[in-house]
């Protein structure tokens, strides 16, 4: 079911951060489907970071 959206955010964070805290898990205990999941999550969270960061005083800087 999609998220409604006057509560996306509230009831995205929660999953985020489950996700945050088991992203290390081996690559060995992930499907290939979820293992591509992952990935796209991180550039996700990278584009997020780069484009919003500073919205939180947290300015992030690409390297090369």
């Amino acid at each position: 079911m999609p998220n409604m959206s006057y509560c996306r955010f509230q009831n995205t964070v929660g999953d985020l951060e489950d996700c945050y805290d088991h992203i290390d898990l081996n690559e060995n205990d992930l499907s290939p489907d979820e293992t591509n999941a992952r990935e796209r999550l991180i550039e996700i969270c990278v584009d997020i970071a780069l484009e919003y960061g500073d919205q939180i005083d947290r300015e992030v800087i690409e390297s090369d």
